[in-house]
This record gives structure tokens, sequence and C-alpha cells, in this order.
């Protein structure tokens, strides 16, 4: 009996399911790294929390990046696309954490989530992907939700809503530029992101500068520790199962902001977001399928067209 319920225990946790385990984890910490983060720019500059976030995640990295060989990760490819690159990762954090100082997390993670929608429409003309029909679809119905979710209401600050679309577009493009440098190892592009990160934070922290006590000083380390750990869950999800069965729990993050931002900051978001929330995701999820679908076609139609050519 004992021997039954130990094989279907470990029958039970199949490589897919811990890798859904794995990626509910990461997009908690993202979440949990978001609100410390609105919690934290409500009494410390943008720029403050960009150089000592940046500045403490590095400390952490760099043994690892010395053990690679931090010359051949500095020696990278295409030097003018991993700065581009830069620009829009250290642009997109610093739209996010000014957007989370007068808009709801549940409302910044929301305009986030479109970001994949940006990307699918974009990526026509600076990938040269092709779209079909049904994908033009729910690109136009994934706007429409922005639209909608955009919808001010007499509390929402206009400019905050600006930098927050500003902040997505950046996203779209790191996320676009990171796809053009699919030969660059993922711990190239996390330090160069966090050399942009500590950059803007050296020129930004002077401006407003205010002397974080003990436990604030943790916490403001605490960003970046967080956000390192949720990025190797979301690397390690996708290795232990298929991203087809891994990257739609990804939208877990808008319920977890919805709680976040209700206990913290009593913030309850507005009907009209949570409408263009849920168009967003669907619009989302319908594209994300259908990219996988074309790639599994592409991925299995490659030894037939290979083997027809060899007979």
């Amino acid at each position: 009996m004992n021997a039954t319920g130990v094989r279907g225990t470990g029958a039970a946790m199949t490589p897919a399911r811990m890798g859904i385990l794995v990626m509910l984890l990461g997009m908690f910490l993202f979440s949990l790294n978001d609100a410390m983060g609105k919690w934290l720019v409500a009494t410390y500059s943008v720029g403050q929390v960009l150089l000592i976030r940046s500045a403490v995640a590095l400390v952490i990295l760099l043994p690892f990046l010395w053990q690679a060989g931090l010359k051949d990760i500095v020696r990278a490819e295409r030097p003018m696309l991993q700065l581009a690159r830069v620009v829009f990762s250290t642009a997109e954090v610093f739209c996010f954490y000014w957007a989370v100082i007068y808009l709801p997390l549940a409302d910044v993670m929301t305009y986030w989530l479109a970001a994949p929608i940006y990307v699918a429409a974009l990526s026509p003309f600076l990938l040269k992907e092709k779209v079909g029909p049904v994908r033009w679809a729910a690109i136009g119905i994934g706007f429409v939700g922005v639209l909608v979710a955009l919808t001010p209401s007499g509390e929402v600050e206009p400019m905050a809503i600006v930098v927050a679309i500003i902040g997505t577009l950046a996203f779209a493009m790191m996320v676009v530029t990171g796809r053009t440098l699919r030969g660059t190892p993922d711990k190239t592009l996390v330090f160069f992101q966090l050399i942009g990160a500590l950059l803007a934070g050296i020129v930004l922290a002077p401006f407003g500068w205010v002397s974080p006590t003990v436990p604030d000083f943790f916490l403001l380390g605490m960003l970046g520790i967080v956000a390192m750990v949720a990025h190797i869950c979301v690397n390690r999800a996708v290795k232990l199962a298929d991203a087809a069965v891994v990257a739609p729990f990804q939208y877990t993050l808008l319920p977890w902001a919805i709680i976040l931002g209700w206990l913290f900051f009593g913030d309850l978001p507005r009907p009209l977001m949570l409408v263009g929330a849920a168009i967003i995701v669907t619009s989302g999820l319908v594209i994300y399928l259908r990219d996988t679908r074309a790639k599994r076609a592409a991925t299995a139609a490659a030894p037939a067209r290979g083997f027809g050519e060899n007979t």
C-alpha cells in the first residue's frame, strides 16, 4: 500500500507539472517584486530604486559571470543592437516604477500584459515573420482590450497612463530585439540589462535622494535578487516542460497584482479595467497558441522536406 502510494505520488509529479509549479512560483515572485517596488517608490525616487536594485543584483551575479568568462560576455555579438535592447529595457523598468507611483498595480500589470500583442503586430515588419488572418484578428481584438482598459476614471492620472503605454512599447521592443539576438546567451543579456539600469540610476539617483533606512535598503536590494530568482524559475520551468504548457501561466501575474494591490494598497480594480484585461489575456493566449502551432507545424514539416529532397 505504501509502495503504491509512493509510486502514485512519483507519477503525479511529472516534469510538466513541476514546470507549471515552478512557473507559478516565478510569476508570484515577479508580482511580489512589483508590489515591493510600488511600496518603495512611494518614498524613494525611481532613480534611487534603479541604482540600489541593479547594484545589489550585479554584486550577486558577478561571481557567476566571472566563472562563465566575463570577457566573452562583454564581447557580445551585434553591439549596436545590444545597445538598443539595453535602452529599451532601461526605459521599460523606469516607466514601470514611475507608473506604479500613480496607478494601481493591477492597472499597470494589465498594460504590461498587452506587450505580446504589440510584439505580434510588429513582428511582420521588424522580424519578417508571417502573421495569418486569425492572429491579425486577435491583435485587433487585443488593441480593443487595451482601449477598454485605458478608459480613464476621475481618479486616474493621465500622464501615468502615457508613461505606462511608453513602458509597454519599450518592453515589446526589448522582446523583439531579444528575438533578433537569439544567439546571445541569457547571462549576457541580463548583464547588459543590469548595467543599463545601473547607469540610469547613477544619473537619476542624486535628484531627490532620500537616505534609506536599514530595512528599506534591504528591500531595495531584494528587488534585484527576487527578480533574478523569478527569471531563474521561468527559465527552469521552460526546461522542465514544453513552453506551450507553462507559458500561459504567465497571466497569473494579473490576479496576483489584484490581490497584492488590494492587500497592501487598498486598490480595487475598475470594472472596465477588468473587462479590458480579460480581452487582452484572451487575445494574448490566442496569439501565443497560434504561434506555437505554427512553429510545431514548421518543425514537423522540416524533416519531411529534407527526406523528399534526399530521395
